[in-house]
Order: C-alpha cells, then sequence, then structure tokens
C-alpha cells in the first residue's frame, strides 16, 4: 500500500442537502487521502448515500463544498465527477447485459480504426490490459448478461482504472459476495491504493472494516460525528458513536421452551438444487439455515413457501399437509416469506409504504370489494409504528426508505397476516448496527409469542446468537443438526464444507 499523503485528494466541508421537508445531509465532511482506504459507516438513514451522491455529482448540495486537489469542485453532474476522476461502484453495478465487457467499460469513447469504425480487437487489448493490472482475468469479449456480482463490480473498477480514476468509492460492494469474492476484492483493493487511489469503502461489515481500512469516518443523522486513524478505535466505540447510544446487547435472545411442532419438512427434492431434505420448526424455536453460498439454503425456504416447485417431498404446517407449488396455499396456512432481495421480491418499489404494507390483506382491508384509503392506512400506520419505521409519508413511495426500514416494511407485511411460521432469508443484509439489533429483537419476541421461525444467514455471529438450533447445508443437503449449546463457528464451518463426519455424521 502507496503511504498516504499529507494533504487529502479530495475533501467535504460543510455539505448539506435537503428533499423537500426531509434533510437528509446536515454537515457532511470527509477527507481522502491518496494510498489509502477510507471507512464511511453509519447506521441506515444516517446520510451517506446522499454523501455519495454528492461525490457522484448526482446532487448538489444546498451548502458546503467539495474541495479537490486544495481547489473547490463543482460537481452538477455525473460526468463532471468522472471528469474529475470520481468513480462509484455501486452494490449493484448497472451494466448493459447485451453488450460485452469491454464495451461496457469503454462505452462512449471506443478506439476507432481507420474510417472511423470501431476498433474491437484495440479495445478487447486495452481491455485484458486493465484486467492484468486488476490481476482478476477476464474474457473482454463476452457478454455482461450473467456475469456475478463480483465480476460485474471488477468490470466497474476496470472502468474507473481506465477513467484515471483517483478517488474511488466503494458502496456496500461485498453485500453479495461470497468469502472468496470478498478476498479478490480485498486484493483489487490493495492494488488501487498501492498505485495512489484514495478509496472510499461504506460497510456495515466492521470485520472487513478492521482488516481494509486505516481510518474511519462516523455519521449519524446526517452529520458527520468523528474521523479518526482505525488503530485508535475499537468496534464497540464505532458503534457508540453511529447510534448515539450504547447496545447493551446486539443479539437479544430470549429463552424459549418450544411448544408442539409447526412445520415439518420430509424428503423435499429439487433437482438441481437441493435433495431430501427434511426438519421439523416447533412453536417458539428459531431454527437457522446455514452453510456457504450456493448450498441451497434460499432455495429450501423458496419451495416451502411455494416460490418455486419441488420435485419431491412433503411439508406440513401444524399437523395439515401443504400443497407444494404455491404461495397462495401457504399465506393461507399460515406461512410467511421475507425474501433475500427485499428491493426485487420483496416490495413494489413505485408503490407507497402503506400498500406495500398491506399488499397481503388487501382482500381483509377491503369493504364491499373496495379498499378504502383509511382502513389501509390504519393498519400501515399500527405496523410501522410497531415496527419503530422511520419515514416521512406513509404515502411516500417506499423505494425512498432507508435499507433497514424497507427491511421493516417487508416485515410489518408478513406480520400483519399473523402467521404460525415465518421463513427469513438474511434479515439483516445491507442494514445497520442498530436496526439489526432491532431486527434481532423482533425475531426474539416473536418466537417468544410462539411464531416458529426458520431463519438462513450467512453471517456466523448471528447464527450463533440467535438460534435454538442449525442445519447446516452442504451441496444441497443437510449435512448437521446442531443444538445451541453445541453450536460455534467450528462446528458450523466443518459441516459446511462436508466433513461432518468429523462431528459424528448429520441428525
Amino acid at each position: 500500500m502507496a503511504a498516504p499523503d499529507s494533504s487529502p485528494v479530495l475533501s467535504l466541508r460543510g455539505v448539506s442537502k435537503s428533499y423537500g421537508a426531509v434533510q437528509a445531509l446536515r454537515d457532511g465532511r470527509l477527507d481522502l487521502f491518496r494510498g489509502e482506504v477510507h471507512a464511511l459507516v453509519g447506521e441506515n438513514g444516517a446520510g451517506k448515500s446522499t454523501l455519495v451522491k454528492v461525490l457522484a455529482g448526482v446532487h448538489r448540495p444546498d451548502t458546503g463544498e467539495v474541495v479537490l486537489d486544495g481547489a473547490p469542485l463543482g460537481l452538477g453532474s455525473p460526468a463532471d465527477a468522472r471528469a474529475a476522476g470520481i468513480a462509484i461502484i455501486y452494490q449493484e453495478p448497472t451494466l448493459f447485459p447485451d453488450l460485452s465487457v469491454a464495451e461496457n467499460i469503454f462505452i462512449g469513447r471506443q478506439p476507432r480504426a481507420r474510417g472511423g469504425a470501431i476498433d474491437v480487437r484495440a479495445m478487447e487489448t486495452a481491455a485484458a490490459e486493465l484486467f492484468r493490472r486488476l490481476g482478476t482475468p477476464m474474457d473482454p469479449s463476452r457478454q455482461a448478461r450473467g456475469l456475478s456480482i463480483a465480476d460485474q463490480q471488477l468490470v466497474e473498477i476496470a472502468k474507473a482504472i481506465s477513467l484515471e480514476a483517483r478517488v474511488i468509492v466503494m458502496d456496500e460492494p461485498t453485500a453479495a459476495l461470497s468469502g472468496h469474492e470478498v478476498e479478490r476484492l480485498f486484493g483489487v483493493t490493495h492494488g488501487l491504493t498501492a498505485a495512489g487511489a484514495a478509496v472510499l469503502f461504506i460497510s456495515h461489515r466492521f470485520e472487513e472494516i478492521t482488516a481494509l481500512c486505516q481510518r474511519v469516518t462516523v455519521m449519524r443523522d446526517g452529520a458527520w460525528v468523528s474521523s479518526d486513524p482505525m488503530p485508535d478505535l475499537t468496534v464497540d466505540e464505532i458503534v457508540r458513536r453511529m447510534v448515539g447510544r450504547d447496545i447493551t446487547s446486539l443479539y437479544p435472545k430470549q429463552d424459549v421452551e418450544p411448544g408442539e411442532v409447526v412445520l415439518e419438512v420430509q424428503g423435499l427434492t429439487r433437482a438441481g438444487w437441493f435433495r431430501d431434505v427434511s426438519f421439523s420448526v416447533r412453536a417458539g424455536e428459531i431454527v437457522a439455515l446455514a452453510g456457504l453460498v450456493g448450498a441451497g439454503r434460499s432455495e429450501v425456504v423458496q419451495a416451502v413457501f411455494g416460490v418455486d416447485r419441488a420435485d419431491a417431498g412433503t411439508v406440513r404446517v401444524a399437523g395439515r399437509p401443504l400443497k407444494l407449488g404455491s404461495p397462495r396455499a401457504a399465506m393461507a396456512a399460515g406461512v410467511a416469506l421475507v425474501p433475500e432481495d427485499r428491493r426485487q421480491q420483496g416490495l413494489v418499489l413505485d408503490m407507497s409504504i402503506e400498500r406495500n404494507t398491506t399488499l397481503p390483506r388487501s382482500r381483509q382491508l377491503a369493504r364491499f370489494g373496495l379498499l378504502t384509503g383509511g382502513r389501509e392506512r390504519a393498519s400501515a400506520a399500527e405496523w410501522t409504528r410497531r415496527l419503530q419505521t422511520k419515514f416521512h409519508r406513509l404515502s411516500d413511495p417506499v423505494g425512498t426508505l432507508s435499507g433497514g426500514n424497507q427491511q421493516k416494511v417487508v416485515l410489518a407485511k408478513w406480520l400483519s397476516t399473523n402467521p404460525k411460521v415465518l421463513l427469513i432469508d438474511e434479515p439483516t443484509r445491507g442494514i445497520d448496527v442498530g436496526t439489526k439489533a432491532e431486527v434481532h429483537r423482533l425475531i426474539s419476541s416473536l418466537a417468544a409469542e410462539g411464531l416458529a421461525v426458520v431463519m438462513v444467514s450467512s453471517e456466523l455471529p448471528e447464527v450463533l446468537g440467535m438460534a435454538d438450533r442449525v442445519l447446516v447445508m452442504h451441496e444441497g443437503r443437510i449435512s448437521a443438526d446442531i443444538p445451541r449449546s453445541d453450536a460455534d463457528e467450528r462446528s458450523i464451518m466443518l459441516a459446511a464444507t462436508g466433513q461432518d463426519a468429523l462431528l459424528g455424521g448429520a441428525a
């Protein structure tokens, strides 16, 4: 890693931004140095996304200034930001799927041959050289459609290098990556800083921040709180600054005596995804599905709910058989699914908060076949209050909410149906530590009230902190059933990698 310069390459000074009556940013401050990875942390709604949009040229600040190499910088558009050497790598890149990797990198500035035609060979050669510099070979001629999120991010990074970006912002880049992909991204990031770039790294994962970053800026309620070298801070201190209080417990698990079996899954199989999956969940019990990416965890809960049709097996809810492949039947039986991708699968982003909250209950709330705004609004108000959701107006599009509050809307939507079984996939992915504690408290309290919970999670601390039992999946099968008293990171990882013989075999 290159040693950071004594003067910042880019600074924000007292930046503010309002959207109508909502002040999203009121004192944004930041100093980014060459050769350094700088973490930006804060709860959802702290102003991080707005600050990034200012840097990207998407929004002009109402007050304050952006300073580049000691001189004020006017950013009126994304083109201005690119011209200034600022590149943004978003959590979900937006490549053109029908164009090649090389075309995505050089779109709008393709090299030309004599006569003005695009020189495809020169473009692909230049793209291959960019990936060589990144240490990550990729075929420049392949179509972008079908690339993994990790590879899409690498294409965006290659584009940033081709534009000679000096400031690279990575906004939640690891949220959808496997462990191997995260390691590869870290290696690329080290290469960027070694070449003199300044990297702003936004993440909710403290283990990544401590491993990668040299400096940390904390934001809360739209304002700067602090900026310090990483070695001077502990995770507890960062969390306290983020939320403005001490979080007594991130995993407030209540001890509950489980009741009768509510969910029974026997021999569930979906060819190519999982096979012969059997387990049961009792009232008041939280059962975690753990395992590596691709083990089949999400596919199992989707099949239980009926989003995907299983090829074999049975599902029973409260002793009654459930029709497979029918979400309507699952809902009628008292099963609710909070999906992994809340934006694509859990919400209609252009719809209002109140409409999203009441979608599964539209028929029950209707009177004489008509859904009145008053009944819908009253129901949404009750559930958003119970889940402590932060919003401006219930009539606002749900897409305007922070990630944590969007997750609360998805939870409210399904909890309002009074389910017997809650299937919840990656409940705290992409949300801040304060909201994580709230979601964990909610899940624990629901279990204490008798709800049977199946929780898919890739975060081992969450699995160990919240689960009464851990079902570990390996290559589409359950390789271990570990009670809370025996569960630890070693036992879970051994089973997740197929070494369940060391644990005495699957239950």
